[in-house]
Order: structure tokens, then C-alpha cells, then sequence
């Protein structure tokens, strides 16, 4: 399936700042400098290796689990359930559980998952795809029990989700939690739906009450049509009516005394008028941050950025941790990394949410801002191909993310053992446009639930069975394949011996189409390439694939926007499923990262079919 029109982030340019610098200023008060000493030893990143049992609760600003070991969530957003499509994005090119796997294999602990109230609505999810066994078993399934699934199967590997109240409904954010047509009335009542839903399932270990409140939602002012503070504690309160054992997550406004700041990232007001809850222990006070790609602020050019920021972060919600009032959710942050300013904004970021392996889970909670890549302010982790993780963007994280947590709060138990991997991967038939394999069958303590089959390192089908044709291909093209076994709990093994298989006929040469490489970056120890794929012919490709040898030792180690292998020096990159028609005279493209950097313009040979 084509990506679909990039997902445009519902964030406006928020409200300067006034001129005056005493916005800058953190909140003046006793305990930030002692609250920033290292960690007891009880807090250590090894004491929370085996933790997040049960339900947790909070202690101070620390979040602890059901047998009272501190945890820190350190995740991603994945959303798509708010728009109109209903669902997760993504599921037209993947399957739900490989998504979640990969998250899982990058070091990511939670999941926020955005949803509007019209999943209520009995809505039936788009946007997902069945072919070559994909997402079978979401097949008949509405919105609410796609959520389900997705839920059950991250609690039964060990992650944990917290569902987020993005929009009233598909259409749009809004300022406000109530709207003309989704009254107040029916997000309690659909919040209340979702914490009864969910109940005795500890995968889900809260609610984000709403997101990004903003002008003219107010904090502690009084006024109940308006006053956030007030909704939030009528909200949290049904919530925890219905299940008692949730956190509930209260993000905060926009403009508290006359300063503004992100959307939902302004929780000054918690110092002189605290949200109350009926159960003690389940609050986790939310912020949002951003960089200059989703809009310029007063901060970034001021000449001591990024010194400043510190400052800025703990008078707006960092204290709320440094006084150790409750414990501290980053709900959102993100950035395209284009800019400098946005590379140093993320770098200064990061350490302020406090290494894990400096301070174990006594740091900020975070879920970044996106998993997709079809954020238009900001991108994602994965790449436009869903499938190649941004691993410059994945490496800014890497010092705040946080161990695992006890697998089985799903409905998937907790197996942690991996088939083993397949073996005698054959080609057992080749057609110009087709490669048939087969392989011996894998073994496993629960069973085996199927197999992944991989071209280069893009996923091609999931089967049940040990055979599997390849369709679609270019004549005369060589193309390596493995593949993956999978148990029930989403366990996967290591991949086959890989196989080489060449479709039969001439593939036409270099007739059909060309390729132009272009380096976008270089430095030193990797860069980036660019490469456009023209169309040369008189008719529509349906495939296209470019091969060269570098001159030199590089090695690719990611691509998106088409699957690849290297073998030696040589490269092969075969469409994606999105870019493979390619209509006479227009062009296509897609890029990679290698090292080391400074290699030479290789010799591009281009095949279409």
C-alpha cells in the first residue's frame, strides 16, 4: 500500500514568551540542588533489571512497580488510532507484532498509544494490510479490539502501554477536553469505558487524561469550564472509580501567569495548586517538549542556547521532580534533526532527563515523539519505509533508555524462549519474475506460530508453512533471502543461512531506467547517500533495482525507502512496496547510511521490470 499523505502534528506556533527574561528564571526554592545528587544505591540501573510487576504506584517522584521496584519508561508514540484511519500506523506494511518486536529490540520499555473518542464509535479500522499472512488475526476486528490485540501482545513481551486521550475526535485537536460535539460527559464516560476495559490487564498502567490542553485552558483559576486543573481531578477521579490501580497522567497547559510554553508543557501552576486525586499514589504530572522544526521559539535564539534551557525545563516542569513532588512523564519530544539548533536541543535534552546509567530509574519518564515516520514536524525512529530505524535519531536516546519489564501483563503469558533457527534454506524454483524457497521446520517449547521471510533486510511474507514464493520481481536479478521462525509470544529466532537466487531472463541491462548517487552528509566516520531512480522507458515500471561495488571497505548499515543486501563490496537495493511503479520520465528515490565516510562515487547499474 502507498504511504498515505504525511500526518501533519496538530501543533501550532505557540505564544511567545513575554520580553521579559524573568520567564527564564527556574523556580526559586528549597531541595532542586540536594534532589540532583547521585542516586541511592537502591535506585541503580541493575536494581530495576527484573522489575515493572503489576500495577504501580508512585512514591515522591519516583514511579514503583507492584513489589515496589522503582521502574523508568522510557518509550516511544505510535500513533494513528486518532486518525481517520483508526488504527496504529503502519499496518498496511507490516505486522502489528513485528512493529512491536522492533521496538522492543531497540531498548524501549512503553508505548503511548493516541486514540480519539471515536474509537467508541464501533469504528472499523483502514489502513491495514492481510497479505502473505500479515496481521491475520486483526482480520473482522473493530478499532477497540485492534487496541486489545496490540495490547495484550507488548504486555506479553514485557512492554507496557499507556493509553492516551489525543483528540475528542479524528478531525482535530483541541484546545479544550470537551468540545460541542464530544461533551465533557462523554470523555469521562469513555475514559471510565477504558480503565474497565483494561482492568486486571497490567500491560496498561495508566491514562493520559487529555492531550496538549491549551489557550485558553487555564491552571487553578476557578473557572470549571476552563480551569484544566479541576477537569483533570474530575477526570483522574472516574478513571480511578472504575479501576483504582491506574497512574493517571495529567499533561499541562499552555500559558500559567502570563508565560507560555508548549502546548501542554506548562505545569507551573502544580506549585500552588496540585491536582487531587481520590486514591493516593497514581499521579504522574505529563510536559511536551519541542525543537525548531515544529516551530521557532524565543529560547532557541538566544545567545546562550543551549545553556539556557535547563532553566527553562525545570521552571516549567523539571521541579515538579527536582522538589520531589511526583514523579515526571515527558510525554512527547521530538525533532526532524535537520537544524543545529535542533541537534543541540535534543543533545541538551537528553542529559537533562538523567542517564540511566548514572541514575537508574530515579530520572524523568519519556515516550518520544514518534515511532512513525509520518510525523511532518518531526519524522520517527522508523524511516519512510517502516521497516529502517533512523539510527542517528535512535542513538540521541540510547543513554536514557531503561531495562525491560516482566513480561506476561497480556494476554501472551511469559514465554521468553525463541524457536530455533531454521535451517536448509532452499531455492527450490525461479520464473522471471518470481523465486520459490523452502526451508526445514523450526522448533520450540510453545510451538511454532510461523515465519518470516526476508529479501535483502525488507520483510516479503509471513507464513505458517516452510515454503514460500517471492513474486513481483525483476528478470536477471539476483536476490539473498532468510528467514525468521516466530512463537506465539512474539519470540523470534536468529535468521537462516542466507540463499541466493537469480530470476531467470535477461532483466534488460541498464535499459529501463537510471540511478544518481549523491552523498547529503559526510562525516568521516559515516555519512549518508542519496539515490534517484528515473524511469527511462515508455511504460510504468512495477520494479526497479539498483546494484554497484564500492571502491573502498564501506558498508551500508541501514536503507529505507528500499530493502538492500551487501555481499563484499557489492550492494543491491530493490524497491520498496510503495515506489516500485514508477510512470514514464518520473522519478523515485531512497537513501542509506554506510561507513566509513569518504568513499567514492560508485558505478550505479539501474534494472527495471
Amino acid at each position: 500500500m502507498r504511504h498515505p499523505p504525511r500526518y501533519r502534528v496538530r501543533r501550532a506556533l505557540v505564544a511567545f514568551l513575554s520580553a521579559t527574561l524573568t520567564a527564564l528564571v527556574p523556580v526559586t526554592a528549597a531541595g532542586p540542588a540536594q534532589a540532583a545528587a547521585a542516586p541511592s544505591p537502591s535506585l541503580s540501573p541493575s536494581a530495576a533489571a527484573a522489575s515493572g510487576a503489576g500495577y504501580w504506584h508512585t512514591d515522591g517522584r519516583r514511579i514503583l512497580d507492584a513489589q515496589n521496584q522503582p521502574v523508568r519508561m522510557a518509550g516511544v508514540n505510535w500513533f494513528g488510532f486518532e486518525t481517520a484511519n483508526y488504527v496504529a500506523h503502519g499496518l498496511w506494511s507490516r505486522d502489528y507484532k513485528s512493529m512491536i518486536d522492533q521496538m522492543k529490540s531497540l531498548g524501549y520499555n512503553t508505548i503511548r498509544l493516541p486514540y480519539s473518542d471515536d474509537i467508541f464509535k464501533g469504528t472499523q479500522p483502514n489502513g491495514i494490510t492481510y497479505a502473505n499472512g500479515l496481521n491475520t488475526d486483526l482480520q473482522g476486528l473493530n478499532s477497540l479490539q485492534v487496541m486489545d490485540k496490540i495490547v495484550d501482545y507488548a504486555g506479553s513481551i514485557g512492554l507496557k502501554v499507556v493509553l492516551d486521550r489525543h483528540r475528542p475526535d479524528s478531525s482535530a485537536q483541541s484546545a479544550l477536553w470537551y468540545t460541542s460535539a464530544v461533551p465533557e460527559t462523554t470523555w469521562i464516560s469513555d475514559l471510565k469505558a477504558l480503565a474497565a476495559r483494561y482492568q486486571g490487564n497490567t500491560a496498561v498502567i495508566g491514562i493520559d487524561l487529555h492531550n496538549e490542553p491549551h489557550d485558553p485552558a487555564c491552571w487553578g483559576c476557578g473557572d470549571t469550564s476552563v480551569d484544566w486543573r479541576l477537569a483533570a481531578e474530575r477526570a483522574g477521579n472516574a478513571v480511578l472509580s472504575a479501576n483504582p490501580s491506574l497512574l493517571i497522567f495529567v499533561e499541562g497547559v499552555q500559558t500559567v501567569n502570563g508565560q507560555s510554553n508548549w502546548w501542554g508543557g506548562n505545569l507551573a501552576g502544580v506549585a500552588t495548586a496540585p491536582v487531587r486525586l481520590s486514591v493516593a499514589d497514581r499521579l504522574v504530572y505529563s510536559a511536551h517538549d519541542y525543537a525548531t522544526s515544529v516551530a521557532q521559539q524565543p529560547w532557541f535564539s538566544d545567545p546562550s542556547f543551549p545553556a539556557n534551557m535547563p532553566a527553562i525545563w525545570d521552571k516549567n516542569w523539571g521541579y515538579i521532580f527536582k522538589q520531589n513532588i511526583a514523579p515526571v512523564w515527558l510525554g512527547e519530544f521530538g525533532t526532524t534533526l535537520q537544524s543545529a539548533v535542533d541537534q543541540k536541543w535534543l543533545a541538551a535534552l537528553v542529559d537533562y532527563l538523567r542517564p540511566t546509567n548514572t541514575y537508574g530509574a530515579d530520572s524523568f519518564n519519556w515516550t518520544f515523539w514518534s515511532w512513525n515516520p509520518d510525523s511532518g514536524d518531526t519524522g520517527g525512529i522508523l524511516k519512510d519505509d517502516w521497516q529502517t530505524v533512523d539510527t542517528v535519531k535512535d542513538g540521541y536516546l540510547a543513554t536514557v533508555k531503561a531495562p525491560g519489564f516482566t513480561g506476561g501483563g497480556g494476554g501472551g503469558g511469559g514465554d521468553t524462549t525463541a524457536p530455533s533457527t531454521p535451517t536448509s534454506l532452499a531455492v527450490t524454483g525461479t520464473t522471471s519474475s518470481s523465486v520459490s524457497l523452502s526451508w526445514k521446520a523450526s522448533t520450540d517449547d510453545t510451538g511454532v506460530a510461523g515465519y518470516d521471510v526476508y529479501r535483502g533486510t525488507g520483510r516479503v511474507g509471513q507464513v505458517t508453512g516452510t515454503s514460500f514464493t517471492d513474486t513481483g520481481l525483476t528478470a536477471g536479478t539476483r536476490y539473498d533471502y532468510t528467514v525468521r521462525a516466530r512463537d506465539a509470544a512474539g519470540n523470534t529466532s536468529p535468521a537462516s543461512a542466507p540463499v541466493a537466487a537469480t530470476t531467470t531472463g535477461t532483466g534488460g541491462g541498464s535499459a529501463g531506467c537510471k540511478a544518481t548517487y549523491k552523498v547529503s552528509s559526510d562525516w568521516g566516520s559515516g555519512f549518508n547517500g542519496d539515490i534517484t531512480v528515473t524511469n527511462t522507458g515508455t511504460s510504468a515500471t512495477k520494479s526497479w533495482q539498483v546494484t554497484w561495488d564500492w571502491p573502498g571497505n564501506q558498508t551500508v548499515s541501514g536503507m529505507w525507502n528500499a530493502s538492500y543486501s551487501q555481499v563484499g563490496r557489492t550492494v543491491t537495493a530493490s524497491n520498496a512496496d510503495h515506489n516500485g511503479a514508477i510512470a514514464a520520465g518520473a522519478s523515485t528515490g531512497f537513501g542509506f547510511g554506510a561507513a566509513p565516510g569518504g568513499a567514492g562515487t560508485p558505478v550505479l547499474n539501474c534494472r527495471a521490470g
